[in-house]
């Protein structure tokens, strides 16, 4: 894994309120957990950004794992933080609080 796959992702993370990592698109998601994800993202409607991992193999599907040292993809990032993956997402859309955190991150934007 190269320094510079990892700076690609510090930046998209710093320069993006709200980014997911995830496999496939917002549009044709290409797994389960990523579609529940993008489920729960737009129900917010809140904009995001949206990073395909099969785009970039190096830089992504294994990069982001080792960036955020989470196993899993999905990722979601608010405010260049960690959330978490599909189940995270899902635990805080149904509290409420998922909705939340992406308006205040979309504000303060």
């Amino acid at each position: 894994m190269s320094t510079e796959a990892l700076e690609v992702i510090r930046k998209e993370v710093a320069e993006n309120p709200i980014i997911i990592y995830m496999k496939g698109t917002p549009d044709f998601p290409q797994c389960g957990f990523s579609a529940r994800a993008i489920e729960a993202l737009k129900a917010c409607g809140v904009g995001f950004a949206a990073v395909n991992v099969f785009e970039d193999e190096e830089v992504y599907r294994q990069g982001v794992k080792l960036f955020s040292n989470w196993p899993t993809i999905p990722q979601l990032y608010v405010k260049g933080e960690l959330v978490g993956g599909s189940d995270i997402i899902m635990d805080l859309y149904q509290s409420g609080e998922l909705q939340e955190m992406l308006q205040n991150a979309a504000q303060a934007a």
